[in-house]
């Protein structure tokens, strides 16, 4: 049935808008999601890695990011069932030793391991690291499977979800804009971040977690999914440009699956995409409130891992006496 608390209108089903809409939906409000696209997650979100890393991400992001995102694996570990938390895994050629030197002094909450235990973690991975650094209290979602499943609890509270139409907020209490990039006219200090990503199908091999491979320029992260499918991503292009994926990055997201493992030479590529992260200046999430009208962008690659913290900062603006 759906809530008897106020009306809101979310614009845009990515990430943020179906997060939203479930946390507000479970507070009792009646939620109507409009995405202006053909499906859930047409824009950035349905492109992500859909790693769960706080401490993986304070390597390069703002304290606040890791502060605010503890909370999310739980969120979604009670949202998604199918939500792993296997840890993550982080590891260099031996011609970049001092770029794994250099991510543990940056992070926390990980434990040095040698090639013994990498090789009990990830026995496809015997013998082609001498060290990595484990993350054991970190997961990852497959982001498409995560985003349908909330479409579907969002739906099961009453919810609605529609597509490609306009829907006018005249007859509702309160709207929240989740539209990413499409925002830009309302939200002037927003800007594009570019980022490509591929799949590919490799029976040969089996991943438990997130792999990071880092390098010098360019780190990458190899993420697995059903059916021996591996997300391969990373690349940061300050860029509006939404041109499909380019030769470059396609050759340096390819030649980490080869470094990672030999067997990946001979996996099946099933998708090759780019999207557009919007981002602030500071690259960090927020919550912007104006009369009736709530905006909740720059997501930047925090949207899975930064979400229900966002989320919960719209439901105490809308529900303050019961947060």
């Amino acid at each position: 049935m759906a809530g008897a608390g106020p009306a809101i209108l979310i614009r845009g089903a990515g990430v943020a808008g179906l997060v939203t809409a479930v946390t507000l939906a479970e507070k009792g409000a009646t939620v109507t999601v409009h995405e202006a696209g053909p499906r859930i997650g047409s824009g950035a979100s349905w492109f992500a890695g859909g790693m769960l890393a706080p401490w993986c991400e304070a390597e390069s992001a703002p304290e606040e990011v890791t502060r605010d995102s503890l909370d999310s694996l739980q969120w979604w570990a009670d949202h998604v069932p199918d939500m792993a938390r296997n840890g993550s895994l982080v590891v260099a050629p031996p011609r970049d030793q001092v770029e794994l030197a250099r991510f543990g002094r940056r992070t926390s909450h990980f434990e040095t391991i040698d090639d013994r235990k990498i090789s009990e973690l990830e026995p496809d991975l015997a013998g082609r690291f001498d060290k990595a650094l484990f993350f054991a209290g970190e997961g990852h979602v497959d982001p498409r499977l995560a985003l349908q499943r909330l479409e579907q609890r969002l739906l099961n509270l009453g919810g609605i979800v529609r597509f490609g139409t306009t829907q006018s907020a005249a007859s509702f209490d309160w709207v929240v804009d989740c539209t990413g990039m499409d925002a830009r006219d309302i939200e002037p200090g927003l800007r594009g971040v570019r980022g490509e990503m591929i799949l590919v199908r490799c029976p040969e091999m089996r991943l438990h977690r997130p792999v990071r491979m880092l390098h010098p320029r360019i780190p990458i992260y190899i993420v697995p999914r059903e059916n021996n499918i591996f997300m391969a991503g990373a690349t940061m292009v300050e860029s509006d440009d939404n041109r499909a994926i380019t030769v470059r990055a396609m050759s340096e997201l390819l030649n980490a699956l080869y470094t990672l493992h030999p067997a990946f030479a001979e996996a099946e590529i099933i998708e090759a995409n780019a999207g557009i992260r919007p981002s602030y200046s500071d690259n960090v999430p927020r919550v912007h409130c104006e009369g009736r009208r709530i905006t909740v962008n720059g997501m930047y690659r925090h949207g899975f891992l930064l979400s229900p913290a966002r989320a919960a900062e719209v439901g105490r603006v809308i529900f303050p006496a019961t947060t």
